[in-house]
């Protein structure tokens, strides 16, 4: 495979400063309400269209007098303020969950605070000295879990039921290392417990093999995707999927879980898979099988390895609050599951991680970018990760990582690439020693973003990283069939790369935003 050619030094250039002004209209917080409460996703775009939710556990005249500091009386008129009920399953008219801080929307159709988008989003802000702004970010996830119950999918009402990839042990340490802020960590210390046993029991846990699944808590249609994830012949993904489970085809096993026989309508089942899956991040890919409606049967690679850093991450707070005594608790968890994770998630013939079916009681056999996270963990051994890197070269593409090795209409396949699939690959590849792979898939990827920047003036949420280009038209079938551009993650993860490649300290100070700030060193922690 030929390597694309690396952009020169004044695309970088322009690649960054524009990330560097990209974080303003990004930015959402009490003065950005009348953005905040625009979703696109339920087809309303009129200002103040949606109602703002507080917590039960919230103060109302609390939140009101924040609001009035904030905003003038006009907008304050427009605002509608509501407690939410104590069943999400009265909610009538959905609306934005409120947040007493500032943070970063991913952009486009998300105009929302999504969940691991935010860690990664932190890591770039972090990188350009943006301190306040991550650690913002990492408190709003902390709110999250203090009135919501966990670090939802996002803050909107219709995301209650669910959270998304737990990354929040990592951001909270990422944070306490930028600031040295020993009172602010031991504040996070009981919400990360919390945020852990959210993880760590049924539904979520699955008893009899210690290792946790994606649940959502709600049944039926969800309602962003009845109305927002509609194709250009007007069906939204839901009858995509009756349709395409009622025709069979190479990737449906067996649809009579996900068709009711007599009416040929989705099942309960076949909804609350669909909203699991959402849980996950992934969405939509065939690794859960067809559009991961098998979801709920899996214990993935992804969720269990970052369980596992959790509770590493949790004995470190310990640690570095002089908590000694319940250390050991935790690493012993840790020692559990990895020992459990590996048990039945390693593949020692296929030199790979893979998800494991608990219905079936076998691992699956779906290749996925997931299996280099114990890399980026510092779970694999040194010798499971001689043979996962045996395998990276089916992985690769001209642009980067690919996310599968399956073609399957879905965004989170094959041939597409995304920017923390991306990062954490050359994340784990860099800390077990394989600098020069990591850094041919770094250029790869960065390659890309900053050729499509160059012809679009845009970053996008993905890449086909196989024909160098985000241009997705024609090649989504499940889903949402668009690609976003603004974009959160990307915009991070970029940076960190070009900070991994070395890019960054031949940037012109005087025509960057180099001129400005001053860039933290580069420091590739072993924990």
């Amino acid at each position: 495979m030929d390597e694309p050619e690396f952009p020169s030094t004044g695309e970088i250039a322009r690649l960054v400063d524009h990330i560097q002004s990209e974080w303003h209209r990004l930015s959402r917080g009490l003065r950005q309400v009348t953005e905040a409460v625009q979703d696109v996703k339920l087809g309303q775009e009129t200002t103040y269209s949606c109602p703002i939710y507080i917590s039960a556990s919230e103060d109302l005249p609390r939140v009101q007098r924040i609001f009035e500091k904030s905003l003038g009386k006009e907008e304050m008129k427009a605002l509608r303020v509501k407690v939410l009920p104590p069943d999400y399953a009265r909610i009538e008219e959905h609306g934005l969950l409120f947040l007493p801080g500032r943070y970063v929307v991913p952009g486009g159709r998300f105009n929302e605070m999504y969940g691991w988008d935010s860690y990664f989003i932190a890591l770039g802000l972090l990188r350009q000295g943006r301190v306040p702004m991550a650690r913002a970010i990492a408190d709003q996830c902390l709110y999250q879990v203090a009135h919501y119950g966990t670090v939802l999918t996002a803050n909107r009402t219709y995301y209650l039921t669910r959270s998304h990839p737990p990354f929040l042990g990592r951001l909270v340490l990422a944070v306490y290392r930028a600031t040295g802020d020993l009172a602010w960590l031991k504040h996070s210390l009981p919400l990360l417990e919390k945020f852990y046993y959210y993880w760590t029991v049924p539904p979520h846990l699955v008893p009899g093999l210690n290792l946790s699944r994606y649940y959502d808590f709600a049944q039926g249609p969800a309602p962003e995707v009845e109305r927002g994830e509609v194709d250009e012949d007007g069906r939204n993904h839901y009858e995509r999927l009756q349709m395409n489970l009622a025709a069979g085809g190479e990737y449906v096993q067996d649809a009579s879980a996900f068709l009711d026989p007599e009416t040929g309508a989705l099942t309960r089942h076949a909804y609350h898979a669909d909203r699991s899956m959402r849980e996950s991040g992934f969405d939509v890919s065939g690794r859960f099988g067809f559009a991961n409606l098998d979801v709920l049967d899996m214990l993935p690679i992804c969720l269990n390895t970052l369980l596992w850093r959790l509770e590493v991450d949790i004995a470190k707070v310990r640690a570095f609050l002089d908590a000694t005594n319940t250390i050991e608790v935790w690493q012993t968890r840790a020692h559990e599951r990895a020992a459990a994770l590996n048990e039945h998630l390693w593949d020692e013939q296929a030199g790979m991680y893979f998800d494991y079916n608990g219905r079936a009681g076998r691992k699956t056999s779906y290749p996925f970018a997931t299996t280099f996270w114990p890399m980026w963990a510092g779970l694999a051994t040194r010798e499971q990760a001689a043979r996962i890197v045996s395998n990276l070269p089916d992985f690769e593409a001209r642009g980067g990582l690919l996310a599968s090795l399956h073609l399957s209409g879905c965004q989170w396949d094959r041939p597409f690439g995304w920017a923390p699939l991306n990062y954490l690959a050359v994340m784990g590849l860099h800390r077990y020693g394989y600098r020069q792979e990591a850094r041919r898939i770094a250029r790869r990827f960065v390659t890309v973003v900053t050729d499509e920047f160059t012809r679009t003036g845009r970053l996008f949420e993905k890449y086909d990283v196989e024909n160098m280009t985000s241009d997705v038209r024609g090649k989504i079938q499940f889903g949402y069939c668009t690609n976003e551009p603004g974009f959160g993650w990307t915009n991070a993860c970029t940076m960190e790369l070009l900070d991994y490649l070395g890019c960054l300290g031949d940037l012109d100070v005087e025509q960057t935003f180099t001129a400005r700030i001053q860039l933290p060193q580069r420091t590739l922690s072993k924990v």
